[in-house]
């Protein structure tokens, strides 16, 4: 059963500050998280994001690491055999550097293809993140986009519900945690704290606001690869897309 307020926190792209920032916050509220780390956007740079070090210390604290592909590719220009290469070359640097296989997944740039879907089911993805389009207009400064709905969504088409941003009020985070609600589950997505991508990144003192609501409001706060225990990641609807189609009523050459 889906507990009211079930919250998931996410990390995209491995920034530093979410070693130096974020995580003494998360383990400050007690909560979980995922951390969806790629190589492919100047890992090397030590200044602006996590060292394999630094990487392996979050796993330990007990936050889950996640697949965001070596190489923060487009799946819709990779081919299936590409972009299986792309996620088992960065499983061997998960391996080599004693961290365990990841379970779950973030599509690059959020672009997702039904081809990537097979690649994930076939490699044993539980679940897998998407953005908020094209049910709703994607804006980098911050947006809102549909609540998880197990009895709906594709596990590996898991929609973010609330993405923070440069100008992603107190108003909209709220709003995106009054989905959680129904049997429906919000997923909140943050970069930087405030990061090198100013527009997506996140100022310090608005996300530790963001955190003393929610563990003040009662929300139960996990990593991605935590909704295994409330959602049964090998059911779904035969056709992954098809609920994103009802919802926005047309093809999806788009998205």
């Amino acid at each position: 059963m889906i507990p009211p307020r079930l919250v998931v926190l996410t990390f995209d792209d491995g920034e530093r500050s979410h070693f130096t920032c974020a995580a003494p916050i998360l383990e400050h509220h007690g909560f979980s998280a995922t951390f969806f780390i790629t190589a492919g956007l100047g890992f090397e740079d030590k200044e602006r994001y996590v060292t394999w070090d630094e990487v392996q210390a979050l796993h330990e604290a007990g936050f889950e690491i996640g697949n965001h592909t070596l190489a923060h590719r487009n799946v819709q220009t990779q081919s299936a055999a590409e972009f299986r290469a792309d996620l088992e070359e960065l499983e061997c640097r998960f391996q080599e550097h004693g961290l365990p296989r990841a379970k779950t997944f973030c599509y690059p740039g959020y672009r997702v293809s039904r081809e990537a879907v097979e690649v994930l089911a076939a490699q044993g993805y539980q679940f897998a993140r998407r953005g908020i389009f094209p049910e709703y207009p994607r804006d980098k400064s911050g947006e809102n986009g549909p609540a998880y709905d197990p009895e709906t969504d594709h596990p590996l088409l898991v929609p973010t519900t609330g993405a923070s941003g440069l100008r992603w009020t107190f108003e909209e985070f709220v709003a995106a945690l009054n989905q959680a609600r129904a049997g429906k589950i919000a997923v909140l997505c943050f970069h930087g704290l405030p990061g090198h991508h100013p527009q997506s990144g996140t100022q310090l003192e608005k996300f530790s606001r963001f955190m003393d609501y929610l563990d003040a409001g009662g929300y139960t706060v996990i990593a991605m690869g935590d909704l295994a225990e409330y959602v049964d990641h090998t059911s779904g609807p035969a056709d992954p897309f098809e609920p994103i189609q009802r919802r926005v009523g047309a093809a999806l050459d788009a998205f």
